[in-house]
């Protein structure tokens, strides 16, 4: 297992390493290959499901929201143009369906893949929408955009890394059974704690008051395990135990990201309401 886990970290860290350190279109670009993984094993988990879509037009459509987050700004800020064109295409694609009752969850499951698998662009978003960091902030040369983006992905690594620790070693009682049977407690706790440490110390490194992580630091812990849950869900209708076999030890890429399609939205909303 300790085998799997390095080699998964071999093959993600590197290029979300060099989206962090190269900013700009870098970040778009991982967020949209992430995204079009992403989407490919949703399709896939509601086909199992019973759920058929149209694979291509969804992962079509949920690649060119992640785009619109960094192209689209000026046009269509909040993407519903977007949103409404491609459920669009996709109820039409689904009029081949002879069947209605087959077209209708066609065109449902179509559009809800996409949208669902294009949260990812939250983080391009989170990156236009963070706040200048202050002159004399240890990370004011890394730049506001790559600061708070950074802030997500350690806080949602600190709270799987605390989750799993703790839980691990103290988890006894268990919660929500029926999606992941391996959710406890103590593990939520440890979870919670050490993802609002690692916040307050970003906090900090972005010249922002490490109270913040009171509040921030559970609310993106929530979102990390919320999305998480949702993706058990998703196998758990599937009959699958992982989103693919591309990471060993982690199936999918999906597998890996479920927790940032909750958190970035989340983390994305604390900026643009406690910063403006």
């Amino acid at each position: 297992m300790l085998r799997q886990r390095t080699l998964t970290a071999i093959l993600l860290i590197p290029p979300l390493a060099v989206a962090l350190l190269l900013g700009g279109p870098w970040i778009v670009v991982v967020g949209a290959g992430a995204t079009l993984l992403a989407a490919w094993g949703v399709c896939e988990l509601l086909a199992a499901a019973g759920y058929p879509s149209l694979s291509w037009l969804g992962i079509a459509f949920a690649i060119a929201i992640v785009l619109d987050a960094e192209v689209g700004r000026d046009v269509d800020p909040t993407g519903m143009v977007l949103v409404a064109t491609g459920s669009i295409l996709a109820a039409i694609g689904a009029f081949t369906k002879i069947d209605p009752r087959e077209g209708l969850p066609t065109w449902f499951a179509t559009v809800f893949g996409a949208i669902y698998a294009s949260s990812l662009g939250f983080i391009v978003r989170l990156g236009h929408e963070a706040p200048p960091t202050p002159a004399g902030a240890p990370l004011e040369g890394f730049g506001a955009d790559r600061g708070w983006i950074l802030l997500l992905v350690l806080g949602v690594w600190a709270y799987d890394t605390g989750a799993y620790a703790i839980g691990t070693r103290y988890g006894k009682r268990r919660f929500l059974r029926h999606l992941s049977p391996s959710k406890t407690y103590a593990g939520l706790i440890g979870g919670i704690v050490a993802a609002t440490v690692v916040v307050a110390i970003l906090l900090v490194a972005l010249g922002r008051s490490p109270i913040g992580a009171l509040l921030l630091g559970p609310l993106l812990s929530l979102a990390a395990q919320a999305g998480d849950l949702a993706e058990s869900m998703l196998k758990r209708a599937a009959g699958a135990k992982a989103s693919g076999r591309l990471i060993p030890g982690h199936g999918g890429i999906l597998d890996r990201v479920d927790s940032f399609l909750f958190a970035a939205p989340v983390v994305t909303l604390y900026v643009i309401t406690a910063f403006r």
